[in-house]
């Protein structure tokens, strides 16, 4: 069967999460909240025909599968089910497990872009100040366009995402922009 075409690609990185690890606590209403409006978005994506690829931890889990981690979540209780049903995926959507923290590392994400035909790519997820930092660099250094919607991310603190957000916007020339509209950085 043939993956259909694609120009702009919707990443959600590490939104389905069992949120067992320090700092969870802190980042879990600022998850909350991105999960929500990047559910949103992926609707107008899935409307505009453009694809949506989850992008997600294996947690040094090298049996794990993402079925097998969001069933785990819807499970859980507190914010991992708050999470997984708030994004769960639709039949259509791809899924990808990734090792480390950028999507591109040791995964096929790479092939899976250029199968679809993946020119600019929205990268939401958790934590903005890591894993979607690290997956917009790598991004950015194989050509994408990059947009990084900004009610879309989440960090520990507001701080640690201002700065992450800044940084992707001044050194990755990426757009920064709410997901409903406007623009900041380049």
């Amino acid at each position: 069967m043939k993956t259909a075409t694609s120009r702009k690609v919707l990443l959600l990185v590490d939104f389905i999460n069992p949120m067992q690890f320090d700092g969870a606590e802190d980042l879990a209403p600022a998850a909350i909240e991105a999960a929500t409006a990047t559910a949103a978005l992926k609707r107008r994506y899935r409307r505009e025909g453009w694809s949506t690829i989850y992008v997600n931890d294996n947690f040094g889990q090298w049996r794990s599968n993402f079925h097998k981690l969001l069933t785990e979540c819807r499970r859980a209780r507190g914010p991992a089910r708050t999470l997984a049903r708030l994004l769960a995926p639709d039949d259509d959507d791809l899924m990808v497990l990734k090792p480390r923290h950028s999507g591109f590392y040791a995964t096929p994400l790479q092939l899976l872009l250029e199968q679809l035909g993946a020119r600019e790519l929205a990268i939401t997820g958790l934590a903005a100040d890591f894993c979607v930092k690290c997956t917009a660099m790598d991004a950015y250094v194989r050509g994408y366009r990059v947009w990084v919607p900004e009610d879309c991310t989440a960090a520990e603190s507001e701080e640690r995402k201002r700065d992450a957000l800044d940084w992707i916007a001044l050194t990755l020339k990426a757009r920064i922009s709410p997901s409903t509209g406007g623009r900041r950085g380049a």
